[in-house]
């Protein structure tokens, strides 16, 4: 059995969940659902879920520990939600928020309009752009979706980048001494 897989899940009290081929689980900032893979079943105990394998087979084993982590991922976001940061880094530029989409002007000649899917929101503030939902797959394709828009330059550092990422800066061409004309 799988260590994550075999801890139980603790149920907040604001949070309600419905068990079919699916779960549901609602709470005060939303609702989000996932499909049970076939070996798995939930066991509810008290204020306790318990996901348990019904059979020993390779695919239920590696079944057991993704679903636990999504379901504990679900209640997570319908609770407390889910957050990343962009830093923009470059001269000029810059994001602002026009109708619901996100504007960035990231050096092309022209600006990059994003809009947000359902569930995800956007924030900006000076050179940071917060995404914001309950599904922490859809948040972290969202800022992964805009990252790729102008990932970070290897050489100067210019770009868009998770906050706190780190940008190892390349050196640049080594001038030759002694290797011009005339030498």
């Amino acid at each position: 059995m799988s260590k994550i897989g075999r801890k139980p899940i603790f149920l907040p009290e604001d949070v309600r969940i419905e068990t079919n081929h699916k779960i549901v689980v609602k709470g005060p900032l939303g609702e989000l659902f996932v499909k049970l893979p076939g070996g798995i079943k939930v066991k509810m105990e008290d204020k306790k879920l318990l996901i348990v394998p019904r059979d020993e087979t390779s695919e239920t084993k590696s079944f057991h520990g993704l679903t636990r982590s999504l379901i504990a991922n679900m209640i997570e976001g319908v609770t407390k939600g889910f957050k990343k940061t962009l830093e923009l880094s470059g001269i000029g530029f810059r994001a602002h928020l026009s109708g619901g989409k996100l504007v960035l002007a990231v050096g092309f000649s022209h600006p990059v309009e994003i809009e947000a899917p359902e569930g995800v929101s956007f924030a900006v503030t000076e050179n940071k752009i917060t995404v914001s939902g309950v599904d922490k797959e859809l948040v972290g394709q969202v800022t992964a979706q805009i990252r790729n828009i102008r990932p970070p330059d290897p050489y100067k550092g210019k770009g868009i980048r998770y906050e706190g990422e780190i940008v190892r800066l390349k050196p640049g061409k080594a001038a030759k001494v002694g290797t011009g004309v005339g030498a």
